[in-house]
């Protein structure tokens, strides 16, 4: 979408601060809604506008029909130190995943890695919304999600949809800026298909299958009876590898966490993998960062194809454009505030105007 159809800037304090009063009147808590509120909006500074603030009225729908737990803690299955076990009880995702990286980064003084699994998680919004809160100390991590409820991405070869585009996301510190990875194991992700729907667009390549499996650029067909689905990262060609890959998310995500499809949970939310891993355990953080960073100036000195722009890492442009949103405002999707208006008139807050 061309940035002049973008709405806004608006500033980022206030957004912040609409965004939590709307979660607290909501009945969050501030520590909760104040965690949540920040990695929505860390969503939308970093570009990824499917699963930024578009997604609040659907977490305060979840918080009003009580889908969002509002109170309590995670139930603990299993803590060996360096392995844990949660039972998230569908309390707000964005709060259990912070919560699992802020005591995995107190443990890793004493456990050169620690992971977690979270099951019955609610929705964690963005993956790329994490990572730099462990980079930053020097740490890197994995991160990976599934919703067990949700069919949208049909196994390579069959037109059943049967999982979902099972996201990814990396964080690996360097000497200056970090390598910030975050992508499905299918061609798109399910918010982003759903607006190609809604806008009435098509995608740029046939990165859907009808229910007939023919593949198709329209999105519309995960809407048809028999249903379609999205195809798997690689595409009708090369699907086999993001097939592969997304059952290592389902094993990594619902087998760990012990509960999943085969539970057959209809309630919308996520099994969660966290990783932390602290270099300085291994080979060293010093020559960690040596490597890391050596690759990354690697990469973009390499000359680009003919007609192209220079190679682009990982996350260099969404922590660019976060760097730029924070001092110049944020730049919203269209229809993002209008869909926020019903919430703010129902809790009397004022809906935010644009600088």
């Amino acid at each position: 979408m061309d940035s002049n159809e973008l709405e806004g800037p608006y500033s980022y304090e206030i957004m912040f601060d609409f965004a939590e009063t709307l979660l607290r009147a909501a009945g969050l808590e501030q520590d909760r809604a104040r965690v949540v509120a920040d990695i929505l909006l860390e969503g939308d500074l970093m570009g990824h506008s499917t699963h930024g603030l578009q997604l609040l009225g659907s977490y305060l729908k979840a918080l009003d029909d009580g889908t969002m737990r509002k109170k309590g803690d995670p139930g603990v299955i299993s803590d060996r130190g360096s392995a844990v076990c949660w039972d998230g009880r569908y309390l707000p995702g964005p709060w259990l995943t912070v919560k699992a990286i802020e005591l995995a980064m107190q443990r890793i003084e004493t456990h050169p890695v620690v992971t977690f699994a979270i099951r019955h998680s609610h929705h964690i919004a963005a993956l790329a919304a994490y990572p730099k809160r462990v980079t930053d100390r020097g740490r890197m991590i994995l991160l990976c999600s599934s919703d067990p409820s949700v069919q949208s991405v049909a196994p390579f070869g069959g037109i059943t949809p049967l999982y979902t585009p099972n996201p990814v996301a990396a964080g690996i510190p360097t000497r200056t800026e970090p390598i910030i990875i975050d992508t499905s194991m299918s061609c798109l992700a399910v918010g982003a298909a759903n607006r190609l729907v809604k806008e009435n667009r098509r995608a740029p390549y046939p990165w859907f299958m009808d229910g007939g499996g023919n593949p198709t650029d329209d999105a519309v067909v995960l809407t048809q009876d028999p249903p379609g689905s999205i195809l798997p990262l690689g595409g009708i060609e090369l699907g086999f590898k993001g097939f592969a890959l997304g059952l290592l998310i389902e094993a990594l995500t619902a087998g760990l966490g012990g509960s999943g499809r085969a539970a057959g949970i209809r309630r919308w939310g996520a099994s969660v993998f966290l990783q932390i891993i602290d270099p300085d355990a291994f080979g060293g953080l010093q020559r960690f960062m040596t490597e890391t960073q050596w690759l990354s100036d690697a990469c973009r000195a390499v000359s680009p194809r003919p007609g192209s722009p220079p190679v682009r890492l990982p996350g260099q442009r969404a922590l660019a454009l976060r760097e730029q949103q924070l001092s110049g405002g944020i730049r919203l999707h269209p229809g993002i505030m209008s869909g926020l208006k019903e919430w703010a008139e129902r809790y009397g807050v004022s809906l935010p105007s644009p600088n």
